[in-house]
């Protein structure tokens, strides 16, 4: 498959590695107060950006600005096959039925491909789950590409400023189907555990 791409589009595709990612995630506290706070630990307990990596989430950061040229952008479609895109504005005034979207948004499930998400404008958070069961909160900010692996629990949220703007793209025809928890018999959730867990474990292992 290599041999599709030139070795500069392989290598402008290639995620941000963690050492030199900007995004910042943390351990949320079990409180059920307003999902738009950030619902830090007290004390606060940084997740380590490798951590998301073992998870299976990958990042990117980019020029929002230039996203219509940017030739990294596009070598990350390429390699990656994002064939589908589109743009959406979500906030009370710009996403039709609002209340609700946002309330499915928020509910724990998975889907059967990979989500991603490149925010062009605004900020949000995405919430993962570790294989202990504790969510992650993932600031995510202008500029910031993440996937989220088929398979891996999650959900979004706005935050306090009640606006993004995002691209979605699609590896072809878009799926929409979210499957809230429990879904451990799910196909997809089999193949995220035998894919990632294992690599969880042997970290934890490493340590």
């Amino acid at each position: 498959m290599a041999s599709e791409f030139t070795p500069e589009e392989l290598e402008l595709a290639q995620p941000d590695p963690p050492e030199s990612v900007k995004i910042e995630a943390w351990y949320m506290d079990d409180s059920t107060d307003d999902q738009r706070l950030p619902h830090r630990r007290n004390p606060h307990e940084p997740c380590p950006l490798s951590k998301l990596r073992e998870l299976g989430v990958l990042y990117w950061s980019l020029d929002a600005d230039k996203h219509e040229t940017d030739p990294r952008l596009a070598a990350i479609r390429k390699v990656y096959n994002y064939s589908y895109m589109e743009i959406v504005n979500i906030s009370p005034t710009t996403l039709p039925n609002y209340d609700e979207k946002i309330k499915m948004f928020y509910e724990e499930h998975i889907h059967s491909d990979d989500e991603i998400r490149f925010v062009l404008d605004g900020s949000g958070y995405f919430d993962v789950r570790d294989f202990d069961d504790h969510w992650i909160r993932i600031d995510c900010r202008k500029g910031d590409l993440i996937v989220l692996p088929e398979g891996i629990y999650h959900r979004f949220t706005l935050d306090t400023n009640n606006y993004t703007k995002a691209m979605r793209l699609f590896v072809g025809a878009p799926i929409w189907t979210p499957y809230n928890r429990p879904q451990d018999e799910h196909p997809s959730r089999s193949r995220y555990l035998e894919k990632f867990a294992c690599r969880g474990e042997a970290a934890a292992v490493g340590a």
